[in-house]
């Protein structure tokens, strides 16, 4: 038996739970995409996919709605694939392990991909729905939203009518956003020359950090784990030479690393120094990462190959001359975040040392300010950067005829008016109304907790709501 079958709406669980046993992390969503056309196809839909793999859905007006306004039905088929390190399931090839904890949708060991699953779950089940009033349905599922929005970037829209559209990837039941940050990934190298390194093996693990997502939970003062790595070789250098021989954390630019590890060749005075900062920092972070841990081991004497002291102590400079975390708070919206910086992937390859940072504002000067920062930072370590998957900010509209329609129908059904506000996290509908002159949108979802982690949970009873609403506002369109 299906571990979902007894959740309602069930159609919607029953699609999510198909979802979830069809591997879709970004870069990987050909099975998926095809799942979605098959299903296109065994309901007669009108139907696009692209070379990316984006896909568009169309079900005409029902009896009666023809001369309604069209609604457009949003949201991405890609989840971030994060999973506890000691869970050994292989997130490119197999589905996830689903239990229901509390009144939640999990999955064992691994992130649930509820964003954003479950909206193309609902948008599934909304189509499939023969007793539904409805105008014309188009269903936009985009790829690749969580590595920069490739799929929304390079998606063809021509062939739809509406202009009023629902995005459903929000993760906070009765929030209305309206409005969101633009960004991009920049990508930094910093080249190196390993040579023969004889010393001191010492392993410094900074683990079981509360991570999150880099929009939503940058404001929350959680530990980045490359971050707090570096920090531990930086007052290691203070006191003796350090050489990196590996250095890895974090898999996701967007999001917070929960974990890194670094090997270096050092000297006694510097095992000492680096295991004094380690404590100062979970005294730092005992309130928001309570379970952090850095370890530091001394694995003996070797020879090995790395980096060398110069270099290495110039890309240790280099991280801690980088920005991290919240830049400027919004002097508009109160409590809101306008610009910020993730450093999300770190690696040490062959010939450079490699790391990947998530950028975020919705203000683009300010953005632009920022990457200029990044560049110009990375320039005088002598690196080589590259910008990739940047995205326009989702500006706040004062006047929306479909935001009131929306709010006014939220009003009646639940006995208050929703929450209208913009968020610091990314949503597709900014490139999507660049590519459609005059499109109202609003963005909602179900309650969603610690995406982007292994502690990823959906409430089962806020998206029966959540669905329930939707249905109405599409019957109600005029």
């Amino acid at each position: 038996m299906a571990v979902l079958s007894n959740c309602k709406p069930e159609r919607v669980f029953h699609y999510f739970e198909e979802i979830c046993n069809i591997p879709h992390p970004s870069y990987h969503e050909e099975k998926i995409s095809a799942y979605l056309v098959d299903f296109a196809k065994a309901h007669n839909l009108e139907y696009y996919q692209d070379d990316l793999y984006n896909v568009i859905m169309i079900k005409e007006a029902s009896e009666g709605m023809e001369n309604a306004s069209p609604i457009i039905l949003q949201g991405h088929m890609d989840m971030v694939a994060e999973q506890d390190d000691d869970c050994k399931k292989d997130m490119l090839t197999e589905g996830l392990d689903l239990e229901i904890v509390d009144g939640f949708v999990t999955a064992k060991g691994t992130t649930l991909g509820g964003d954003d699953g479950i909206a193309v779950a609902m948008a599934l089940a909304i189509l499939e729905d023969e007793e539904l009033k409805h105008p014309r349905i188009e269903v936009i599922i985009t790829v690749s939203e969580e590595v920069g929005m490739e799929g929304a970037a390079g998606i063809d829209v021509s062939m739809l009518k509406g202009r009023k559209l629902l995005n459903l990837d929000s993760e906070e039941e009765g929030h209305f956003l309206a409005g969101c940050a633009g960004g991009c990934r920049v990508d930094v190298e910093f080249p190196v020359k390993k040579e023969s390194l004889k010393g001191a093996l010492v392993s410094i693990e900074v683990k079981n950090c509360t991570g999150g997502h880099s929009g939503a939970e940058i404001d929350k003062g959680r530990a980045n784990a490359s971050y707090v790595a570096n920090r531990v070789l930086a007052a290691g250098l203070e006191a003796g030479e350090v050489c990196i021989v590996d250095l890895v954390g974090g898999t996701k630019d967007n999001a917070i690393p929960r974990a890194t590890s670094a090997k270096v060749v050092t000297t006694p005075a510097a095992i000492e120094a680096m295991t004094k900062e380690a404590d100062a920092i979970k005294n730092e972070f005992a309130i928001t990462d309570p379970e952090m841990e850095i370890v530091i081991t001394n694995e003996g004497n070797v020879v090995v190959d790395g980096v060398n002291a110069a270099q290495s102590e110039r890309f240790i400079q280099l991280l801690q001359s980088m920005p991290n975390g919240v830049q400027t708070m919004s002097h508009d919206i109160e409590g809101l975040v306008e610009t910020s910086l993730n450093l999300g992937i770190l690696n040490v390859l062959d010939d450079e040392i490699k790391y990947s940072c998530s950028l975020r504002s919705s203000v683009d000067s300010a953005k632009n300010a920022l990457i200029r920062k990044v560049l110009m930072v990375a320039k005088a370590f002598g690196c080589q950067t590259s910008i990739h998957g940047e995205y326009p900010a989702w500006e706040y509209l004062r006047e929306s005829s479909f935001r009131d329609e929306m709010v006014k129908i939220y009003t009646d059904m639940y006995g208050e008016a929703p929450i209208v506000e913009t968020i610091h996290a990314g949503v597709e509908c900014g490139l999507l109304a660049s590519k459609l002159p005059g499109l109202d949108a609003v963005s909602i979802g179900p309650e969603m907790y610690d995406i982007h982690t292994p502690k990823e949970r959906l409430s089962i009873a806020s998206t029966e709501r959540v669905y329930n609403y939707v249905r109405k506002v599409i019957e109600d369109m005029n």
